[in-house]
């Protein structure tokens, strides 16, 4: 018999009831250091006190209207975000996903608007993640997200990762409108895009006249050390796809844009029910205020270097179960020699939770507020992981 939530999540045997900070308690009293937050979600840790503050203070004024009518909170996040990036403009979704489905709308809707309707194709890249409806699964195309959920929708083309050549001649084709790329991919297994790469795929689209996208919905808010993971290329994109940190564990996402990219969406071209709603924009301006602050972000490197020479150290002391460390700022990854599901599942018994991706690799997204000591004490259990792992594989 189908258990009455539908079985497409293979959970872990772990319930939680209470968050604060880095630590997650189960009923039983049980704590466990968070180094996944909710999949680089919680950016400020769990119940953080600010946030909670904004959102009760809003949720005792106004939760919904629809955007039908002007909303305050959303107007003063929307003003901090163009104030703060290349955006001229923002549009407000639950998720990421969301963001990507206007994101693929955009995009066509930009050059039916200029005469070209035919340039509806987007140039994606092998490892890339960009959400699991329609548009996003077709524009990743593996068999794992694919199978059995065709016709896909078209006009997506997949590239090898890192083969410029590939690009190149991918990116000669008339009908090619826009590239989309993670500046450091998460799901794929923590791969940044090196600076240059960036600046080549900027150039690209201006030689071509494309748009170029990216997907900050993992590595933005801070999470790289810079508020957007692009900044330390020194490059901006036309459009831009934004979610998890941005609300610190309350839904919400965003699509970021030039004028140029976005005028074509004018009324009636889009639209979300909840999007913008006044709970979730009150804590998403909050989270910009801390985030957005270069004190918080020189904070944010300080603590990512602290936690990758100690992951360095790790790897060092057992080559039998770690190749390396990959990512930036604390978005980092455990490249390991066996499965990553190993990892994190004997994490569980050392009250350390972390995330698997591709590749062999386990993630690590702590909150961008997670303390020295902390750091400090989740290498300690790290280490106490690794040597079980090492154990098992002995």
């Amino acid at each position: 018999m189908i258990p009455s939530i539908l079985p497409t999540y293979n959970r872990a045997p772990l319930s939680f009831v209470k968050g604060e900070g880095v630590w997650l308690q189960t009923e039983d009293g049980r704590r466990y250091l968070d180094l996944g937050a909710g999949i680089a979600v919680n950016a400020l840790g769990h119940a953080n006190p600010d946030l909670v503050d904004a959102l009760t203070t809003q949720a005792n004024a106004l939760w919904h209207v629809s955007n039908l009518y002007q909303i305050p909170a959303q107007q003063k996040l929307a003003d901090a975000l163009v104030e703060r990036t290349f955006a001229d403009t923002c549009f407000f979704t639950n998720s990421g996903t969301e963001a990507m489905e206007l994101v693929v709308k955009m995009a066509r809707k930009y050059w039916h608007d200029q005469g070209q309707p035919e340039r509806t194709r987007i140039l994606t890249f092998e490892g890339a993640f960009h959400g699991r409806s329609s548009a996003a699964i077709a524009a990743v195309g593996t068999e794992k997200m694919t199978k059995g959920f065709g016709p896909l929708l078209s006009g997506f083309t997949q590239l090898p990762w890192g083969d410029h050549e590939a690009l190149r001649e991918a990116a000669a084709q008339a009908d090619v409108g826009a590239i989309l790329i993670e500046p450091v991919q998460g799901e794929g297994g923590i791969r940044p895009v090196p600076d240059q790469c960036l600046k080549g795929l900027r150039d690209l689209c201006d030689d071509i006249g494309a748009l170029l996208i990216f997907d900050e919905v993992q590595c933005g808010m801070g999470r790289t050390g810079k508020l957007f993971a692009h900044e330390w290329a020194g490059v901006t994109p036309d459009i831009m796809m934004v979610a998890k940190g941005i609300g610190g564990g309350f839904p919400l996402g965003a699509v970021l844009a030039t004028e140029a990219a976005a005028a074509c969406m004018v009324a009636g071209t889009h639209g979300s029910t909840y999007g913008g709603n006044p709970l979730a924009c009150a804590v998403g301006a909050k989270v910009m205020e801390i985030v957005a602050s270069e004190d918080f972000l020189d904070g944010v490197r300080a603590r990512s270097g602290r936690l990758r020479q100690g992951l360095e150290g790790l790897v060092a002391s057992h080559p039998e179960v770690f190749e390396g460390v990959r990512g930036t700022g604390l978005m980092l990854g455990l490249k390991c020699k066996g499965a990553p599901a190993d990892l994190v599942q004997a994490g569980y018994a050392e009250g350390v939770l972390t995330v698997p991706a591709a590749d062999n690799v386990v993630r690590l997204l702590p909150p961008l507020n997670i303390a020295e000591a902390e750091i400090d004490e989740a290498l300690s259990r790290l280490d106490r992981v690794a040597a079980r792992v090492g154990s098992d594989a002995g």
